[in-house]
């Protein structure tokens, strides 16, 4: 659309704008802007960024694709859906992607249920590729504004906490007792816990970005050492794109100037579409020390009643039959009763938040 001044207005949509805060907040550097052809062909085939020297591992194409009319040379004013002003993109390529091609090395699959693929072949193929200049970022609802930080901000906090190993958990839900023991695990070696969750878009059925919110800060207000842990948000959105994906939330919490990053059972995965373990074997072929942050490969955990605390298949030696395992539909359904789950599955404070808020979903549905 464009203005009575015949200025270029593109409104960016919510994935899109998410795209543009980590480019402008630094959570996406060395990236300045959308990507060319060039770097999209090299992250789809290589997992490198073409356009910069030393082979810089990428994982997944940050493109801006729309069918709006642009050209290169164009200044393109970016604004978010509520009109706010977030800064302008000079573009310097229209490019068609191959959507067919992204989806089958990105998320190994052309599969349209998968909500990734969904949304790329939703986005369309042509693109707009380039620099960026930031005005402002996007507005956020107040419980993520008061924990958001740029990434100069992180480390500026974990310096002023005298932190010089930093663990990041990344998460799309809410921590239960099997997330709280590998955190935990992880601290045991580090001087203090980022936990990072994710705010931006995530598909259909996930738990609100707020009530996850709240289940993180009853969690830290009475389990976590309030010295060595510290919670904030990640504006980014979820692609689903499992063992990529990893690589993808490793290197912005590099940025964010974490040293070690926490990945696990099924990281950023969706359905059967990727294995158990993929997104820790993708690391094998990285260069960890190219790549700026170290990953912590966790098992999947469980309670063991014979052990009578939390384990994985690495340290307990009990049959299944003494593990606790719910599934996510299981527990979904407990809570939609009111239920709480058994404490050595997610903790009592946690559970009443889930509870408190599928009561009121289920009120406003009617």
């Amino acid at each position: 659309m464009a203005s009575a001044e015949s200025t270029l207005t593109l409104e960016l949509t919510s994935r899109q704008a998410s795209d543009f805060e980590l480019l402008a907040n630094g959570g996406f550097a060395p990236l300045d802007g959308f990507m060319g052809r060039a770097d999209w062909e090299s992250v789809c085939e290589q997992m490198t960024l073409s356009s910069l020297p030393g082979a810089e591992i990428w994982p997944i194409p940050i493109t801006l694709a729309t069918d709006f009319e642009a050209v290169e040379g164009d200044v393109v004013k970016l604004v978010a859906a509520n009109g706010k002003s977030l800064g302008s993109l000079t573009v310097s390529e229209v490019f068609e992607r191959d959507v067919d091609r992204e989806a089958e090395t990105v998320y190994r699959t052309t599969d349209d249920d998968h909500p990734g693929v969904a949304a790329i072949r939703a986005e369309g193929s042509r693109c707009l590729a380039g620099k960026i200049e930031v005005e402002a970022l996007p507005d956020h609802e107040e419980a993520f504004q008061r924990r958001y930080q740029t990434t100069e901000e992180s480390k500026r906090a974990f310096a002023e906490r005298g932190w010089k190993r930093i663990v990041a958990f990344q998460t799309r839900n809410p921590i239960h007792r099997a997330h709280e023991y590998l955190t935990k695990a992880a601290l045991e070696i580090c001087d203090g816990l980022y936990i990072h969750p994710l705010i931006g878009e995530t598909k259909q059925g996930d738990i609100p970005a707020d009530v996850r919110m709240r289940c993180y800060e009853v969690l830290m207000d009475n389990y976590y050492h309030p010295e060595h842990v510290m919670l904030g948000v990640n504006p980014g959105k979820m692609h689903y794109a499992g063992p990529r994906e990893a690589v993808l939330h490793a290197i912005i919490r590099r940025n964010y100037g974490c040293t070690h990053f926490i990945v696990g059972r099924d990281h950023a995965g969706v359905g059967d579409y990727y294995g158990t373990y993929d997104a820790q074997r993708i690391f094998d072929d990285i260069d960890t020390q190219t790549l700026g942050i170290t990953p912590l490969f966790f098992e999947h955990t469980f309670w063991c009643e014979e052990c009578e605390g939390m384990g994985s298949a690495k340290t307990c030696p009990h049959p299944q039959e003494s593990h606790l395992f719910l599934s996510g539909t299981k527990v979904r359904e407990m809570l939609g009763r009111g239920e709480t789950p058994p404490p050595e599955f997610t903790r009592e404070e946690v559970a009443d938040i889930l509870i408190e808020s599928m009561r009121k979903e289920s009120a406003s549905n009617g």
